[in-house]
């Protein structure tokens, strides 16, 4: 099997998400609830981006990689059919969950077996990866023969539903029935046009590739009144949260200042999310004026929100250290370390706060098992000595944060991971980006979260890992000494807390199980020795500062 780097990993994270949608989806028909109609809609709002990515990397590798061979670009253009019809399959399973609301009785819906559906969907779905990867032709073969098996569960509900229409009886009901099995006769569609690339992918037949549509989606909500032919989108990047983000520029000569502004970042995504990083950007913009990006633009509707704001130039603190001559570093973290602690001091509430950093884990438990099952730890015992389960363990370090708080608060980044920084150095200034889930909090969770974000860094060649390592030994002296001049006499114990946190649901995000079990087992090794430490006195408590560095 042919791969290639980073495309891999998008595709089968796609996979997996429409995988988990559909799961989702049976469990809401059986209960409705608004938390899971609220999951679905969210997680297709990160399937989208992950299209998203994964076309422009299939186009990106295609027109740029000259030494691509006729049967490499074959499986790229696969990919991206099949990236397409995933997409697909997530917005039926949300379009069904909206026809729920027109039931009158939601249980309706029980009366016509649409476990028999999910069983044939999800069943296809999970044979994709393996499919495509082995070359497997049975397989692909058996992921077509889902749409006839659908068309046939559709034809019969929809006879039944005319039989039953015709009674007189349940009208409404009835015809949202059909509407409901329609979408899932859809599905079925898209599941032969995945399995048809998948052949296509080895035989070299000429399949239709479906053209993209959701970048003029995206501008008409942008707020331009231009034609298309007159703006550029120059790359679409994408976030875990599910937004997709777009650089903008007008291609028009002699464009005033105000008009030049419009060369700017877009942002679109769940309209919770973007009221929220608004807010923040404003808060920020308040007491540190260059350190955020101006808003130029704000738009929403009932489900989405969109932010057109100002494009910060500059690289990304994770580019800088990787790329950057050693002076060009050390000056980046030195501006870098003082913004910080501006920030900090400058937004510090004498305040105690309690932490949160276990429930953060929990609550992401999903996400992590999804990706990697193998990373929960059933009980175990050998003789007297007792292993206990990651249920248990969690449960436990949870009681135990609730003795703990942070003396003071700051106002924190929220997401601070090192590609969350623009260092530029023409203005000797950094920026903060996504700041969504900006809040009044312990500063310990912007110090975890900037630590382990070096660390997952999947780099392992000795040079940059030096590299690395170092940035992480010089912000941890950082934060050691803010704390002692702060008089935070347990911030070791917290960041023990945080460090478990941050390590444990990074693993959701990695594909090299082996990378992936390294910071799993340091979490598991932070639990434990807190677990341990239970009734000791927290000011006294040590964190392995070896825990910190691969």
């Amino acid at each position: 099997m042919i791969t290639f780097e980073g495309l891999d990993e998008n595709f089968k994270f796609i996979v997996l998400e429409v995988e988990n949608q559909a799961r989702t989806t049976r469990k809401f028909m059986d209960s409705p609830s608004r938390k899971r109609h609220s999951k679905i809609i969210n997680r297709d709002d990160y399937i989208d981006n992950l299209k998203t990515i994964i076309e422009n990397k299939c186009y990106s590798r295609i027109h740029s990689d000259q030494s691509l061979d006729r049967n490499q670009i074959n499986k790229i253009r696969a990919m991206q059919v099949m990236c397409v019809n995933l997409e697909k399959i997530a917005d039926y399973f949300v379009n069904i969950i909206k026809q729920m609301r027109y039931l009158d009785d939601q249980s309706f819906i029980k009366k016509y077996d649409y476990a028999e559906v999910f069983d044939i969907i999800l069943d296809r779905l999970s044979n994709i990866l393996s499919s495509f990867r082995n070359e497997d032709m049975s397989k692909a073969l058996y992921i077509c023969k889902a749409e006839p098996l659908l068309d046939d569960t559709y034809k019969v509900r929809f006879d039944r539903v005319m039989n039953e229409i015709g009674l007189g009886r349940d009208a409404q009901n009835l015809i949202t029935i059909l509407f409901i099995f329609r979408y899932f006769e859809r599905v079925g569609d898209a599941l032969l046009n995945i399995g048809e690339a998948i052949i296509f992918s080895m035989l070299g037949e000429r399949i239709k590739i479906e053209q993209f549509e959701a970048l003029q989606k995206t501008l008409t909500k942008s707020g331009f009144s231009d034609s298309f032919a007159d703006i550029d989108f120059q790359a679409i990047w994408g976030t875990r949260s599910g937004c997709i983000i777009g650089k903008v520029e007008q291609r028009k000569d002699g464009l005033s200042h105000e008009e030049q502004k419009q060369g700017s970042i877009y942002k679109e995504g769940n309209l919770e999310k973007i009221r929220k990083e608004r807010e923040s950007i404003i808060r920020w913009k308040k007491t540190f004026p260059s350190l955020v990006a101006d808003i130029y633009g704000f738009h929403e509707n009932a489900e989405k929100g969109s932010m057109l704001v100002e494009f910060l130039n500059g690289c990304t603190l994770d580019e800088v250290v990787l790329s950057g001559e050693d002076e060009f570093v050390r000056n980046a973290l030195f501006i870098f370390e003082s913004t910080v602690l501006e920030t900090w001091m400058t937004t510090m509430e004498q305040l105690p706060v309690k932490t949160n950093y276990i429930r953060q884990v929990q609550q992401r438990l999903n996400g992590v098992l999804q990706t990697h099952p193998e990373f929960w730890r059933t009980p175990q015992s050998l003789g007297q000595s007792k292993v206990h389960s990651t249920e248990e363990l969690l449960s436990n370090c949870a009681e135990i944060e609730d003795e703990l708080e942070a003396p003071f608060s700051v106002f924190i980044h929220g997401d601070f991971n090192v590609n969350n920084v623009v260092y530029n150095n023409e203005s000797q200034q950094v920026h903060y980006i996504d700041l969504y889930r900006s809040r009044d909090f312990d500063y310990i969770q912007d110090a975890s979260v900037f630590l382990v974000s070096n660390f997952r860094i999947p780099i392992f060649d000795t040079k940059h890992r030096e590299r690395l390592n170092s940035v992480t030994r010089q912000f941890y002296g950082f934060v050691k000494g803010f704390a002692q001049k702060h008089e935070d006499p347990t911030f070791e114990a917290r960041l023990a807390f945080a460090l478990a946190r941050s390590f444990y649901t990074s693993t959701r995000f990695e594909l090299n199980f082996q990378f992936a079990k390294e910071m799993y087992n340091r979490s598991m090794f932070l639990l434990e020795k807190i677990h341990h430490y239970r009734g000791g006195d927290w000011k006294k408590f040590s964190l392995p500062e070896g825990i910190l560095y691969y």
